[in-house]
């Protein structure tokens, strides 16, 4: 676990998908991923509401999480 799942621990539900399986392809395709590591945050309704390509933005991941729950 890293430091962006610990500050989420209870408030986001945070997945990594192995891009080397046949799930980690078929979800690359899906959501148009072209590199790693990528970070996707999705809404209660299944939409992206966030993506980033590289070392995520800490501060931006966290701030995405708390305007979700504040809804």
């Amino acid at each position: 676990m890293d430091r962006l799942e610990e500050e989420l621990e209870g408030r986001a539900e945070v997945l990594r998908v192995n891009m080397m399986t046949r799930v980690g392809v078929d979800l690359a395709r899906r959501y148009g991923v072209r590199g790693v590591p990528t970070l996707l945050i999705f809404d209660g309704a299944g939409q992206v509401v966030y993506s980033s390509v590289g070392m995520p933005n800490r501060e931006e991941v966290t701030t995405t999480v708390e305007r979700l729950l504040a809804r």
